[in-house]
């Protein structure tokens, strides 16, 4: 029997996963305390930690601490934070604990946010043998990094990265991945090749204290609901964990390639700014009153408009962009990665930049209105900011009857989506409001003109009388979830029979129980089989807007029951296993959550 036979092999993979991070990178931790994923220098970056997607011996491109004999693990958050604590426990009664967390406060006039990922291990019970078992890997997982060390340091030096890890540990013990006794408390701390200031102890301990201080004001300073605080605090974490503070822009996911369904080959890389999800977050954190956010997302989104080729030259504004504002985000497939569980293909990079997807100009709109009527900003947008947006509406008023992807980005086939068409009808909505607080009747009333027009075309070319529901698309009659946005971006009366209509008809075709597909018709891989988390929410805040409350407190209860046990969800949801698939976290199904917990909570003048 060898020294190591007593620690069990690697979990296998699974979306049960924390999350960690500070708004410049983040990690994804399993209920072992392995970290399994995280992509440096930034969210977008090579995944130096890989093993989520596979590799050769499912060790390498990870990062473990494990007790010998292991018989139980236990793992949760600090309440109110981004730390992560898990408990492992042997055999014989000892445990330990690891506290998992990226360093994040505020530190000389300015936010501390490196890209570091701290450590912190102690003994519960006894003394437990452990094994620091520290893999990276360079290039998606295909070389091992030359390693150098010191007293109580270790470098991990790659081609375009060299990272440098300090600890208290034994460093003899850490390269060899030998188990030694815990005897101490042990600290690690991971991050840029510098010099740390200080005992590695008393850096971990302070950047842990104040990390905590941090994220349990941000959380105090929510605007929460009465029902479901928990999950709506967790929910709103993780989409502040989604913002990369340095440009503002807001990430879809942290991964890549998590497939949406089983062997569906439908793999693609989130680890990007769309527009359409950035809106989305933007506006269920300002629900909440967190509007930090906003602000970040409003000065990412004006480089964005101002950078893009000139709108009234017949250029167009593309659906994503890199976290740094890049625009060319060629796709490519992976070979050195296996995928999820062996489901490749592995992707980087996403080809939807180069589509037309024309809601983009309702979304640019959209998420930027509430900055108008505002007054909590310091620095409210003003006259200039407006004209910059009438170039988007006039864009969007040139495209609305037009062919486009669709916001479910269908690359083999063009229509003139419904909801690419209403998310237009909504920015010229929203600039003839913004014209209003800003005192321009004329441009008010040029706004609303064409909001109006646009308003009566959907209404008549998106109806399907043989379906008696709104279509996906301009004289179509399939099915798509994605019109349920018609009664929340206000385009029309929820009680309408034509959107009741609609609605029936959704739940009759596209719903599995409680869960809801996006649409019926085949596309490029066939029909979807899994149920699409943020459709379930439309259809939650569909229930609820049309007066069946009841139904919608039930689906809302359903959902929350297939979120990992931390609480997080990724983007779909397999209607006859509960199993989660997609991209994770995804912060359409984070936006999900929130927006239900508050449309359906009952109010706070209920109990004070």
């Amino acid at each position: 029997m060898t020294p190591a036979s007593g620690f069990a092999s690697p979990a296998a993979a699974s979306l049960h996963l924390g999350v960690i991070g500070n708004c410049t990178i983040g990690a994804l931790v399993d209920a072992r305390a392995r970290i399994v994923w995280s992509c440096l220098p930034r969210f977008d970056g090579d995944p130096v930690f890989c093993s989520l997607l596979g590799g050769a011996d499912g060790e390498s491109g990870s990062w473990a601490i494990e007790i010998e004999d292991l018989a139980e693990t236990r793992q949760r958050y600090e309440p109110n934070t981004a730390v992560l604590v898990t408990e492992l426990w042997d055999r014989h009664g000892q445990g330990l604990q690891v506290v998992d967390f990226a360093p994040r406060f505020a530190a000389r006039g300015r936010f501390f946010r490196p890209m570091q990922i701290v450590r912190r291990v102690r003994a519960l019970k006894g003394t437990p043998r452990i094994r620091v078992r520290l893999a990276p890997r360079f290039h998606w997982g295909s070389q091992a990094p030359r390693i150098t060390s010191g007293s109580n340091h270790v470098r991990y030096v790659g081609e375009d990265l060299t990272l440098r890890l300090y600890t208290d540990a034994p460093i003899s013990h850490v390269l060899s991945s030998e188990p030694f006794l815990l005897v101490h408390e042990h600290n690690f701390l991971l991050g840029p090749d510098e010099t740390v200031a200080g005992s590695v102890g008393d850096v971990a301990r302070h950047f842990e204290q104040e990390t905590r201080a941090y994220w349990r004001t941000w959380s105090q300073r929510l605007a929460l609901p009465l029902e479901w605080q928990e999950a709506v605090i967790r929910a709103a974490i993780t989409l502040k964990l989604s913002l990369f503070e340095d440009t503002g822009a807001i990430v879809a996911a942290m991964t890549t390639s998590i497939p949406e369904a089983p062997n569906s080959q439908r793999n693609w890389d989130y680890r990007y700014c769309w527009l359409r999800d950035a809106f989305f977050v933007v506006r269920a954190l300002n629900s909440l009153s967190e509007i930090g956010t906003m602000e970040d997302y409003l000065r990412w989104l004006s480089d964005v408009v101002v950078g893009s080729a000139r709108l009234d030259s017949g250029g167009h504004v593309q659906p994503l962009f890199g976290v740094g504002l890049e625009r060319h985000l060629p796709e490519r497939i992976v070979d050195t990665l296996p995928g999820y569980r062996g489901m490749g293909p592995v992707r980087a990079g996403n080809q939807a930049h180069e589509h037309f997807q024309h809601d983009v100009y309702g979304n640019i709109v959209l998420a930027s209105s509430q900055a108008f009527h505002d007054r909590r900003l310091l620095h409210p947008p003003g006259r200039a900011e407006f004209e910059r947006l009438e170039a988007v509406g006039e864009h969007a008023r040139r495209v609305f009857d037009q062919p486009d992807a669709g916001m479910w980005e269908l690359r083999t086939r063009a229509r003139v989506h419904t909801s690419s068409a209403l998310m237009n009808w909504a920015a010229c909505d929203r600039l003839a409001k913004i014209a209003r607080t800003l005192h321009l009747p004329d441009r008010a009333a040029y706004w609303a003109g064409h909001a109006q027009a646009m308003r009566e075309r959907i209404l008549a070319e998106s109806w399907s009388e043989q379906r008696q529901a709104f279509a996906a698309a301009f004289g179509d009659h399939d099915l798509d979830a994605s019109v349920l946005l018609m009664a929340e971006v206000g385009f029309i009366d929820p009680k309408d029979p034509r959107f009741l209509s609609t609605l029936h008809a959704l739940e009759a075709h596209l719903c599995d129980g409680p869960y809801m597909r996006r649409y019926e018709a085949a596309d490029d891989f066939g029909k979807p089989e899994v149920a699409f988390n943020i459709c379930t929410f439309w259809r939650i805040d569909a229930l609820a807007r049309t007066g069946r409350v009841r139904e919608a407190r039930e689906v809302f209860e359903a959902m929350l029951a297939v979120r990992n046990p931390l609480g997080l969800l990724s983007e779909d949801t397999h209607a006859t296993t509960g199993e989660m698939w997609g991209n994770f976290p995804q912060t359409y199904s984070m936006v999900g959550l929130i927006n239900a917990a508050v449309r359906l909570s009952a109010h706070w003048d209920s109990v004070v």
